[in-house]
């Protein structure tokens, strides 16, 4: 089988992986790919977002299936252009995406559906998100509507910086159109959790859960970032929580989305927080989390390849969807200056025998040469009985990494330690 996977980082890497443990893969392209993933897939320098590209090198190249795995194509409507030509995909139609593509639509469907959330309002006017702020308790959450890099959330302390991030966001056009309408909402306290799952619109098979580390620094200090490392599972998404999930939360989504009209079929994430009132949904994705899938996905005891076209074909229910019982620790190494500024081009050395537990997210090969290309570079993952274990192995394979300007934090998976010990 021919095989295109839409995507160029860490995540995509760690999917291609996956799939490639599957005997009946002849080949898979990347597009675009990075340097990095070079050994494991065909990297075609076609944009995620060029949709035409795309569709036209899967027909040229006769692809049997595809993978969109990034938001932005998943929104600007990849899988439908695809489905059109006889291309069967694993990913969310353009009008299921929109569960991520527009947090006013997600946060309006929980609303109506009665699934607990953060209490909102919505605007798409200056004047009368100010003077809301007036009156809204703080801390606040201000969100941009539509997709920003997972950068269009802040978490406002005072009423000065609230107002000061509508103002960025509406007036300034920070995030451009994704900051036209936004959402300013009711800050949460208690554990966060990130739930994949694989979803046919007929059932849902959650995934490991996980915890992210999304702040630059040791014992979450500086600024929030894509991800800086994560663990599996998190101790904090007990089987008393996961069964009350699924009752009020993963069900009722899947079942919203069919009666709005919208089947979602692809991996939905929760985006979980464990509140004194129960678990409430802080943000949906319509796709993989990254860096989660870097520790979910080697947790996958069934074949993903066969998961993937289940969900496509409706049939996940027939489906046995089996993880490992061990534990799972990713640590991100960034460019120094990351999420800010920072320099590229630095050679990167990753010794064969850790190059298996290595997903690349920011590299561009050069002469033979593996040269850095973002901010986040690449993850560690190392898998474990125990998630001791998992994190001295992970922080062991690091050790053998290197390149110029490299920094990572050291605590990944210390917040999950003390929950267990609690």
């Amino acid at each position: 089988m021919k095989l295109l996977v839409v995507g160029s980082g860490g995540r995509e890497h760690a999917i291609i992986k996956k799939l490639n443990e599957n005997p009946a893969v002849t080949e898979i392209f990347a597009l675009p790919g990075n340097g990095g993933m070079a050994a494991d897939a065909t990297c075609v320098n076609i944009k995620a977002t060029d949709i035409d590209g795309i569709v036209n090198f899967a027909v040229e190249n006769a692809v049997d299936y595809a993978v969109v795995a990034p938001d932005d194509p998943l929104v600007l409507g990849c899988v439908d252009a695809l489905n059109e030509k006889g291309i069967p995909c694993f990913g969310p139609k353009a009008n299921a995406a929109i569960i991520e593509g527009s947090k006013v639509f997600s946060k309006d469907l929980m609303k109506k559906y009665g699934i607990p959330t953060a209490r909102y309002e919505t605007f798409n006017d200056l004047n009368a998100a100010l003077a809301y702020l007036e009156t809204a308790p703080v801390p606040t959450v201000i969100k941009a509507d539509g997709l920003a890099l997972g950068k269009g959330v802040v978490i406002a302390e005072t009423r000065d910086e609230a107002k000061a991030a509508v103002v960025s966001m509406m007036q300034d056009k920070k995030f451009g159109k994704s900051g036209e309408n936004i959402v300013i909402e009711e800050f949460l306290t208690g554990p966060e959790v990130s739930v994949l799952s694989f979803t046919d619109g007929n059932v849902v098979v959650p995934m490991v859960s996980s915890m992210d580390h999304k702040r630059a620094g040791d014992n979450d200090t500086g600024l929030n970032t894509g991800g800086m490392g994560t663990i599996a599972p998190n101790p904090y998404y007990t089987a008393d929580i996961a069964a009350e999930c699924m009752e009020t939360i993963f069900l009722p989504t899947m079942n919203a989305m069919n009666a709005e009209g919208r089947t979602f079929q692809g991996c939905l994430y929760f985006g979980l927080m464990l509140t004194p009132d129960g678990p409430k949904v802080i943000e949906y994705n319509c796709r993989f989390g990254d860096p989660e899938t870097q520790v979910v996905l080697p947790l996958l005891k069934s074949d993903l390849l066969t998961v993937m076209q289940a969900v496509t074909n409706g049939t996940l229910a027939d489906c046995d969807v089996k993880f490992y019982d061990k534990n799972a620790c990713c640590v991100v190494m960034a460019s120094e200056g990351y999420p800010v500024s920072y320099e590229k081009g630095f050679e990167m050395t990753i010794p064969a025998e850790t190059a298996p537990y290595v997903y690349v997210a920011g590299a561009t090969l050069k002469d033979g040469k593996l040269l850095t290309n973002g901010g986040r570079v690449l993850g560690v993952t190392a898998v474990e009985d125990t998630l001791p274990a998992a994190i001295k192995t992970a922080y062991s394979r690091v050790s053998t990494v290197s390149f110029g300007n490299a920094f990572f934090r050291h605590d990944i998976g210390q917040r999950a330690l003390r929950a267990l010990e609690e």
